[in-house]
């Protein structure tokens, strides 16, 4: 059932926890498979992070390309946005396989988690009806993105310390720190995979 306009259309800022998803591997390839194939293969990717996501409470908010946003609010939620990250990098392994076997597609998720205040709402004006997550912490969850490796995920310790205060135990490696121009580094901390994808 649909929220109530007004509840769907007032902005406010809030704590939650974005996660990005993408496919590492898959764009390059796509470019020499046919139409229908690079979209149903797309498609399953998306359908497969947003059944997580929403399993774990949380709300996609973007797609662009291969990569898909996510946002959790309230209560535990970066306890239930690392368990969807888990269930993600579980169930794609399917796609690995019958992706390289029926198609030559070699692919993995690589996901990247921030957790702080963002400003959540509707567009008005050109843009109207268009849900919008903004803030500091979209950007640095996209930039963790950008620093896992194919097949892995990498956190901030923002999330980590809210995981430790839910009791919640992750296996996680600290790696170097995301430097920022004109701000304290951010400590990052990566699950990775015990053989190393590189599809660069």
């Amino acid at each position: 059932m649909a929220a109530p306009k007004s509840a769907v259309t007032a902005p406010e800022r809030t704590p939650v926890v974005i996660l990005f998803a993408e496919t590492s591997g898959f764009t390059r390839t796509s470019a020499m498979l046919q139409p229908s194939v690079v979209l149903a293969r797309v498609s399953e990717f998306f359908a497969l992070v947003r059944a997580a996501v929403e399993r774990q409470g949380g709300t996609v908010r973007n797609v662009l390309n291969d990569t898909l946003m996510a946002s959790f609010a309230g209560e535990s939620s970066a306890q239930r946005a690392v368990q969807a990250a888990q269930e993600i990098q579980r169930d794609f392994s399917v796609f690995e396989d019958s992706w390289e076997r029926d198609y030559g597609i070699r692919a993995a998720v690589a996901i990247g988690l921030h957790a702080g205040d963002a400003v959540i709402g509707i567009a008005d004006g050109p843009m109207a009806g268009q849900p919008l997550v903004i803030g500091d912490t979209v950007s640095v969850a996209d930039r963790l993105l950008h620093r896992a490796r194919a097949g892995e995920f990498v956190l901030s310790k923002t999330v980590m310390d809210a995981l430790a205060a839910t009791g919640f135990a992750l296996d996680a490696e600290e790696l170097p720190p995301l430097e920022i121009p004109r701000r304290e580094p951010i400590r990052l901390f990566g699950v990775l995979r015990d053989t190393r994808l590189d599809f660069t």
